[in-house]
């Protein structure tokens, strides 16, 4: 037994497997719209398990009138939908979730040089909210000038933005996520710099996409409805979907006052990486028509609660207004 044992220790350090962090616990999210006038209707991403989450006991409520599950056309993301008549005085939905998170981490990045797959390239076009073309394709060009292969391809474009970027506490909620305004003055939230990662990287022959989740509480119990985040993933013939954080980097820079030199270690690990303490609600999501479909036009991008009071969008990116709140308890 005892040289199994030795064995198995020999084989996890050499072999550059590692067993992953997880994070467990409930996430309760409550919405009140009981102070807007008008036919309300409430759109909720809905988050589904994959090899890295783990959602199990949802639990919706409330004195809707109507709700139902429903998969948005054309990307198949989920959601909660709820709907209240126009006289009704109180507007509420209680929806509750335990998540286990595990870290998303590919030890191991192989570029095997083959063609992107036919069902991947999509997410090397060029769109109304992640344009590739014009100053982008120029500027994605000069990154990766004399870089060859998707993997070097990819890495040149992060590590651009990491370096030429910012995180700038001032922007409300996520940010926006307009690549042009976010390039023009190089500041921004984390769907700023997400996105820039991904407009740079499709123009560059990178298949990326956006990811929007919810960061998970460190306390044991705590508030964590200002904790939505964004971060991004691009595809590599070999290995597949790979997690890339480059917002996340500035952030620790900017908290802890770290030059580039010092924050190397979260460099090299949000390229490949992100930590447990997130799921993930939606993919791509941007330029997003709903289902049932909303009244105000395709929305910049969904991860918050969304919803429309007489036909007129509440603003999501204030919880407050709104009203919603979120609360994680670890398990």
């Amino acid at each position: 037994m005892k040289r199994i044992i030795i064995l198995l220790v020999f084989m996890v350090a050499f072999s550059g497997f590692s067993f992953a962090k997880e994070r467990q616990g409930t996430v309760a999210m409550s919405v009140d719209m009981s102070s807007h006038p008008g036919k309300a209707r409430l759109w909720i991403p809905y988050p589904v398990s994959d090899r890295y989450q783990t959602i199990e006991g949802v639990k919706i409520e409330g004195d809707y009138s109507y709700s139902g599950i429903y998969s948005a056309p054309g990307t198949g993301t989920l959601m909660l939908y709820a709907e209240w008549p126009e006289k009704t005085a109180k507007r509420t939905l209680n929806l509750s979730l335990t998540a286990k998170a595990r870290e998303r981490k590919t030890p191991v990045l192989k570029d095997t040089g083959e063609p992107v797959p036919h069902e991947v390239k999509e997410y090397l076009k060029s769109t109304r909210l992640v344009p590739t073309d014009g100053k982008v394709g120029a500027l994605a060009a000069k990154i990766v000038k004399g870089k060859k292969g998707i993997l070097a391809r990819a890495r040149a474009v992060y590590d651009w933005v990491v370096k030429n970027t910012y995180r700038d506490p001032s922007i409300k909620g996520c940010g926006l996520g307009i690549v042009e305004r976010t390039l023009a003055k190089r500041g921004g939230k984390c769907a700023d710099i997400s996105t820039v990662f991904v407009a740079l990287a499709r123009a560059a022959g990178v298949p990326a996409r956006d990811v929007f989740g919810l960061r998970l509480g460190k306390k044991p119990e705590q508030d964590i409805t200002g904790s939505f985040n964004c971060w991004a993933e691009f595809y590599l013939p070999g290995t597949g979907w790979v997690q890339v954080n480059p917002a996340d980097v500035r952030k620790i820079m900017l908290k802890e006052d770290l030059d580039l030199k010092e924050a190397k270690p979260y460099i090299d690990y949000y390229f490949g990486a992100v930590d447990e303490y997130r799921i993930v609600l939606v993919r791509e999501g941007r330029d997003m028509v709903l289902s049932p479909e909303q009244e105000g036009g395709p929305i910049n991008y969904f991860m918050y609660p969304y919803a429309e009071v007489g036909g007129r969008a509440l603003d999501y990116i204030d919880p407050k207004g709104f009203s919603y709140s979120i609360r994680f308890k670890e398990l």
